[in-house]
């Protein structure tokens, strides 16, 4: 698997999302600061909500910015079936007769890429498939609590 190139995806992913939230903080900061949004009683908030908005929108897009820039400068391991799984590993599970593909990463977990017709989800180790994972090696078995459901899952291989 090229990590290089699926970086990159995710990449594309955040910077995407950052252009909208950024767009959506101006058009907030617009809203709050326009003469309209003037409190005509003390019950009328549309200014204050509106301010509260565009802070909340610009502390994500700072997050974002964040993220972006470990995707793009983060080292990146090549790991082998006897190395213990660890951050930037790509691993290959098995559960409940489904092959499911995982990168993990310190941050940005829920993106999807697709390379080599396989979907990878990016998970962290703060979730509770990515903390099962780290340490184990090739041929393991994980057992993982999601949703008060426990399913267990095989490690196929690493990269």
């Amino acid at each position: 698997m090229d990590k290089k190139a699926l970086l990159h995806a995710y990449e594309k992913l955040i910077a995407a999302d950052l252009l909208v939230l950024t767009q959506a903080a101006l058009a907030a900061h617009e809203a709050a600061t326009h003469a309209e949004s003037k409190a005509e009683d003390q019950y009328d908030t549309r200014g204050l909500e509106a301010s509260y908005l565009a802070g909340a929108q610009s502390k994500r897009a700072l997050e974002l910015e964040a993220l972006l820039a470990m995707y793009r400068f983060m080292d990146l391991k090549n790991f082998t079936k006897d190395d213990p799984i660890a951050s930037t590993a790509i691993v290959e599970v098995e559960s409940d007769g489904k092959r499911l593909f995982y990168f993990l990463m310190p941050k940005g977990g829920g993106m999807s890429a697709t390379q080599e017709g396989k979907q990878i989800l990016v998970i962290t180790p703060q979730s509770p498939v990515g903390e099962a994972l780290l340490g184990r090696k090739v041929g393991d078995q994980i057992e993982v609590q999601i949703q008060r459901v426990k399913r267990d899952f095989d490690i196929l291989a690493v990269w």
